[in-house]
């Protein structure tokens, strides 16, 4: 796990989160070898990552067309552990690694129904002004919203 620089020890890591989102591999994400592609774990991300929100109280804000604040991908990675097939079941994990001022930087973990932990993944989201593309700070109340007990790094 040396390899992965975002994780310092994968036990306490894996342990950190709390949030889930469940997927089942589709036939249309395999290859011809029945492995899942490998751009779906950002699908699967983006999927875990909007219901995270939701569940923080986030999404029912940002897709008011009226509310300034949106949220975009500034960075999103990921690394293959396991092989994934065709129809398996797949828990995806979200949790919030570090705040910043207007980013919030999140870390993803692919569990199969056993525990085998097949891929992990972080990416930033940053909330930017729909009208002047600029970055906009998370409030106190916000940032309040992200924090999972004590243990996320918040900036300020």
């Amino acid at each position: 796990m040396s390899r992965i620089s975002y994780i310092d020890n994968l036990s306490e890591w894996k342990e950190g989160f709390e949030f889930f989102f469940p997927v089942k591999v589709r036939f249309s994400e395999t290859d011809m070898f029945g492995h899942l592609n490998n751009t779906v774990p950002f699908t699967y991300y983006e999927e875990a990552r909007t219901e995270f929100f939701k569940s923080k109280g986030f999404m029912q804000e940002w897709v008011k067309p009226d509310f300034e604040a949106i949220p975009v991908v500034a960075d999103l990675q990921c690394d293959y552990l396991k092989q994934v097939f065709y129809d398996e079941r797949i828990n995806i994990h979200v949790k919030v690694n570090h705040i910043g001022t207007s980013s919030v930087d999140l870390h993803y973990m692919g569990r199969k129904e056993d525990g085998t932990i097949c891929f992990v993944g972080r990416g930033t989201i940053v909330q930017i002004s729909r009208v002047s593309g600029k970055s906009v700070p998370w409030t106190e109340e916000m940032k309040n919203m992200l924090v999972n007990k004590d243990k996320v790094k918040v900036k300020g």
